[in-house]
């Protein structure tokens, strides 16, 4: 394939699709996440509040549950008319709105119960979204433009990334916060047309799962004393959620556990100082332009620089060493953020901290992916990859909850520390992993 060819494959409607839905992918997430701090910052709520608010992203970490469900379940209607990937983006996307918009009615000063019942809306419906998109992405396209198709969708996550974060801090400084989120709910209509433009994929299931659930249906059908109903439930829960399970185990032996303990542990460090970074610029005396025009606008190129980066580290040195790099480089940045506390607000300080946390958390998350999708396997892609990127912020959202209490208790400067301290784990278990996988080079 020439260079010329090869470029011309970001020309493909599908792959063009992807940077569109990725949008929309990208935008649901600060709104509940770091956007929402700011908002809730300034509306008076104490910090340990806010803190807890963050627990509502728990949500993005257990997707793995409802997984199978949308990976199998035919929605009424909307299946015959759009089909299982589509319908359930578009019913997703409807819960997003929904949700953004219930969020720009509601103050939350005085109903804060309310606001974060509309935000758990939006959180849940994005995660969905997520799931089905992943599902179509796969489903979409030959194996070998997988590659342009989710470049494109980083592209397209990015761009949300920065509409939900700059774009609602400069609406939000010149109108106020809940026309922001109405807007925010306008731009989620680029994603639903783009789903009822987009033509549904041809179911293409790989024909090792197909054997296992014949294997199980086989199995169940032997059991003649058991109901109808319960060996068709049986036969699916097993194919949809156990043969996804059971897999990785077996490839992977005892090492499993050691991989899953270390994929929820590898983002703990820049999760937990996610959550109180927009209310330390507010509090450092930062104006929200200038969050928006450095922390946001500026901090958008730097992390796609990053995972530019890591990418190609990823090519030259495989896939651990970019990863150790990058875990090392996430945990050090956070001493940046505590140095900073300590001084008098500088824009230029600013500037090189966001730099160095926004290039250290793209190219750790550039290789995190490829170690991630390294583990998967391609009868169970969806299934697998929901398991990862579940575990991987499960734990971290947990422990982030309690960062406003940390910052109310000890202050900013403690809290950076320990937001470094947390990421030694991942470090340790990098270095563990890079051992083993010598080890085992050297017994093959």
């Amino acid at each position: 394939m020439s260079w010329g060819e090869a470029f011309q494959v970001y020309l493909q409607p599908r792959v063009l699709s992807m940077l569109f839905l990725g949008f929309a992918a990208g935008l649901p997430f600060l709104l509940v996440f770091s956007t929402l701090s700011a908002w809730l910052t300034e509306s008076g709520l104490t910090r340990s509040a806010i803190g807890f608010f963050s627990w509502i992203g728990i949500t993005y970490s257990i997707k793995v549950f409802w997984a199978p469900v949308v990976d199998r379940l035919a929605l009424p209607l909307l299946d015959r008319w759009l089909g299982r990937r589509r319908s359930w983006m578009l019913l997703a996307q409807c819960g997003i709105i929904f949700g953004l918009l219930g969020m720009a009615g509601t103050q939350p000063a005085l109903n804060t119960a309310l606001i974060a019942v509309f935000a758990l809306l939006v959180a849940f419906s994005s995660a969905t979204q997520d799931v089905a998109l992943d599902a179509y992405r796969i489903e979409a396209i030959d194996k070998e433009y997988q590659g342009a198709m989710a470049a494109m969708y980083i592209g397209g996550y990015r761009l949300g990334l920065l509409v939900s974060g700059a774009g609602a801090f400069y609406l939000a400084e010149f109108w106020d916060w809940p026309l922001a989120y109405l807007c925010m709910a306008g731009c989620m209509l680029v994603g639903v047309v783009t789903v009822l433009i987009i033509r549904e994929p041809e179911n293409k299931r790989d024909m090792q799962v197909y054997a296992q659930e014949a294997r199980v249906i086989q199995y169940l059908e032997n059991s003649a004393h058991l109901p109808d109903v319960w060996r068709k439930f049986a036969s699916w829960f097993i194919g949809a959620v156990v043969c996804p399970f059971t897999d990785f185990f077996q490839r992977n032996g005892t090492k499993a556990l050691i991989i899953l303990l270390f994929i929820s542990v590898f983002r703990i460090s820049d999760i937990t100082m996610g959550v109180m970074a927009n209310p330390f610029y507010l509090d450092m005396g930062f104006s929200k332009i200038e969050i928006a025009n450095i922390a946001k606008f500026f901090g958008f190129f730097m992390t796609i620089a990053g995972a530019a980066i890591g990418g190609i580290l990823v090519v030259r040195f495989g896939i651990m060493r970019p990863l150790l790099l990058g875990a090392v480089m996430v945990a050090s940045t956070n001493l940046l953020f505590a140095m900073m506390a300590g001084m008098e607000p500088n824009l230029i300080m600013l500037a090189l901290v966001i730099s160095a946390d926004n290039l250290s958390g793209g190219l750790a998350t550039s290789a995190f992916i490829a170690y991630l999708s390294s583990l998967t396997n391609s009868a169970y892609t969806a299934t697998q990859y929901a398991l990862f990127s579940s575990l991987m912020t499960l734990a971290p959202k947990i422990l982030a909850g309690f960062s406003g209490m940390v910052v109310d208790a000890q202050g900013y400067v403690f809290f950076f520390g320990y937001a470094a301290v947390t990421g030694i784990p991942a470090i340790l278990l990098v270095l563990y992993l890079m051992k083993q996988e010598q080890i085992q080079a050297a017994g093959s």
